[in-house]
């Protein structure tokens, strides 16, 4: 009887804090047939980029734009799974878009503390409508994340707490951001940002310079200025030196 007892009481189960990786997909819009469009076209090259990966949804520019409008999760999950992706939270949203989210299944998410505000560009950029994908993978101390895939315009990787590597292109209107150095074995069209929080001894590393936007730990270059022959469409490292962003040719 005591055995019996002590299989009866022994724990079958336990609770474990876990970091995952996460998918937000930052809403510009309540329009789901925009959303819709945007979506099949940034995504039409990659239709596996995802992969049944975890999604958030992030509500809290449509608070910003002052579009606080009901929205049919119910609708949005089913447009997000097309896509290979499982929709599982909501965040940024008003207390009626919580409401309407828990009532379709969703649970609700914290903001997350913002990094280091991404820098930009002094001309604004147009406003879209399209959706943000954002991918926030956290790495392990020292750790390094890996990239095989392209990254289309609007995409956007953020590898907090290491460095990452690209193995595809990063296509203009993309960004990767690191808090440590950024390697990308292909063109870098897009946005490439190393040291978010402040490391100055990051490095950014491209085998193609075709930049729109280089910055490390707050200082930047965008491609307003043009880059010199030696440079342009060259393999590349980029670091500082007393606050003054440097290219080097990788010879």
């Amino acid at each position: 009887m005591a055995d019996a007892s002590a299989a009866r009481n022994k724990a079958v189960f336990e609770f474990k804090s876990a970091t995952l990786p996460l998918v937000a997909v930052i809403l510009k819009t309540a329009k789901l047939d925009v959303l819709a469009d945007a979506l099949d076209a940034q995504l039409a090259d990659s239709p596996d980029f995802f992969e049944q990966e975890p999604v958030v949804i992030d509500l809290s520019l449509l608070q910003d734009e002052g579009e606080a409008a009901d929205i049919d999760f119910t609708a949005l999950r089913n447009l997000l799974a097309r896509h290979q992706t499982q929709p599982i939270a909501v965040r940024g949203g008003s207390d009626a878009q919580n409401a309407a989210a828990r009532d379709a299944g969703l649970s609700i998410a914290a903001m997350p503390v913002a990094p280091t505000p991404t820098p930009r560009a002094p001309a604004p950029a147009p406003v879209s409508e399209a959706p943000q994908i954002v991918r926030e993978v956290p790495v392990p101390a020292a750790g390094t994340l890996v990239i095989d895939k392209p990254l289309r315009s609007g995409q956007q990787v953020y590898a907090r707490g290491g460095d990452v590597i690209v193995m595809a292109v990063v296509n203009f209107g993309a960004e990767v951001i690191a808090d440590g150095n950024i390697h990308v074995y292909a063109p870098l069209r897009g946005k490439a940002i190393a040291g978010a929080r402040g490391n100055t001894e990051a490095r950014i590393f491209t085998t193609c310079m075709e930049a729109q936007l280089v910055a490390i730990a707050g200082i930047y270059r965008t491609s307003e200025v043009a880059l010199p022959a030696d440079i342009a469409g060259k393999a590349v490292q980029i670091h500082l030196d007393d606050k003054k962003l440097l290219m080097e040719p990788i010879l």
